[in-house]
């Protein structure tokens, strides 16, 4: 018997600013690290991407044809602000405003994320969030969009605070392509969680309308084995990676158990941080505020005790199990036997995302909804005249959306699904050969062709029921 999803139910698919857009040095649009960082790296151009400067209308129409209801986007924030601070670039905010008319046009409900990776150059130069300087610049631009934005009803704050994080001072696959700095890991997730509570405070303090919320990964941890060890090493993963965001969104402070791990992962790592008192007062206050939670969930990992020095292979180029990951004082990474896994390494394992949501309705009952904001598969798609059979997208697909609609079947309010990604888009550590759209773009011509998986997702749409 196949399953089902809400009559409400939002079918959506995600796309990011930098990722889609292209046209980075057009219309007004101020620098982000990523231009020079790319740049210099010589592998991949950030443009012309997707288009999407230019296509918007093209795939928002797409968006109507397939039965695709909403769309998740990210205002560049130096389209707005191309210095961070200071003056308005009319142009840029123009362009977002035809973007929300054509999506009205089209019954496409645009969920919108103010941060997606892309701080203005000029405020990462002086330390990103590790300065809060930033915390206030994002707050101001925030109250811009709030005001300016009033057609638009969903907002996020940030997309994947612990990827930030992490990507920028672990793994150094982001710039400033630090690695193992956990003084700055630490102080970086403190401060963009202080940044989303004033930002999720003024809008309420406002009264402005619609709904705001915060878009978090959450990768599921599990012990590798039922050893102490193992299952401390996922406990001290786990802490870093989740708890400490959903403490610090539902409850305002960080946990005893959250803490010890903390400490306990600083102590190895010659790490340090500092929380004002007065931050946790702000965090409090906006606590029960959020309207929803943004979950992006591609994989889950298992974790066994390691004591040796860090130790990280980022996987970039889809070569199928050379991804390495022991971080010192927390654990390492390992593949279970038998459980598959994409090019990248990603397990797929759709019973971390049930797990997951069944946690945060346990853990955090002040949740209030949840939206899956990215889920999909990075995928090398044969082009063959137009045509795109990628039946391995869509058997992906179908059982992450089964394991939502379990979850849902056992009382967790999941009100919508966006797939990463709407269409084929730039990667920011792998270019353009991991494509996860369901609409394949021939980026030389900038042609679409709908895959296997948009026909196929279309009717899932229509029917609610997942075949």
């Amino acid at each position: 018997m196949f399953k089902k999803l809400p009559n409400d139910f939002i079918f959506g698919g995600a796309t990011a600013a930098y990722q889609a857009e292209g046209a980075t040095k057009e219309g007004g649009k101020g620098a982000v690290a990523w231009d020079e960082f790319l740049e210099k790296q010589g592998r991949f151009s950030p443009d012309p991407a997707s288009d999407f400067y230019n296509k918007f209308a093209d795939d928002i129409e797409l968006c109507e044809k397939f039965g695709v209801n909403g769309i998740r986007i990210s205002i560049a924030w130096t389209r707005i602000f191309p210095t961070g601070t200071g003056e308005v670039n009319t142009e840029g905010v123009d362009y977002y405003h035809r973007i929300f008319e054509e999506c009205k046009k089209r019954n496409v409900t645009p969920f919108v994320t103010l941060h997606h990776f892309d701080t203005p150059k000029t405020l990462f130069d002086n330390g990103d969030f590790l300065n809060r300087d930033t915390v206030s610049a994002f707050v101001d631009y925030a109250e811009f969009c709030f005001k300016e934005f009033s057609e638009v009803r969903y907002w996020a704050t940030f997309n994947e605070i612990y990827p930030v994080a992490t990507n920028q001072y672990l793994l150094g696959v982001f710039p400033p392509s630090i690695k193992f700095d956990f003084t700055k890991i630490i102080q970086c997730l403190h401060n963009m969680m202080l940044a989303h509570a004033m930002t999720v405070n003024l809008f309420k303090d406002n009264e402005y309308p619609g709904e705001i919320g915060v878009v978090h990964s959450l990768e599921t941890k599990y012990p590798n084995s039922d050893s102490k060890e193992d299952k401390r090493a996922c406990f001290l993963e786990d802490a870093l990676s989740i708890r400490f965001l959903l403490d610090a969104t539902y409850l305002g402070y960080y946990s005893e158990e959250t803490m010890e791990a903390i400490d306990y992962i600083c102590k190895n790592n010659n790490a340090t941080y500092e929380f004002r008192d007065e931050d946790f007062e702000v965090m409090k206050k906006a606590s029960n505020r959020n309207d929803y939670l943004g979950i992006n969930h591609y994989q889950c990992h298992f974790v066994k005790a390691y004591d040796g020095e860090s130790m990280i292979h980022h996987n970039g180029t889809g070569d199928k199990g050379s991804s390495v990951y022991r971080v010192k004082g927390i654990g390492e990474r390992v593949y279970k036997e038998g459980l598959p896994r994409t090019d990248w390494d990603w397990l797929i394992y759709p019973e971390g995302m049930y797990d997951i949501l069944m946690r945060i309705k346990s853990d955090y009952p002040n949740y209030n909804k949840i939206y899956i904001t990215e889920n999909g598969m990075g995928y090398k798609d044969e082009f063959d005249n137009g045509v795109i059979m990628d039946k391995q997208r869509i058997d992906y697909i179908k059982v992450y959306l089964e394991a939502i609609s379990d979850a849902i079947a056992d009382g967790v309010e999941v009100k919508g699904y966006f797939l990463w990604s709407l269409m084929d888009l730039f990667s920011w550590t792998n270019g353009y050969n991991k494509r996860y759209g369901l609409f394949y773009v021939d980026f030389e011509t900038q042609i679409r062709y709908p895959k296997e998986s948009a026909y196929w997702y279309k009717r899932v749409s229509e029917t609610k029921t997942i075949i």
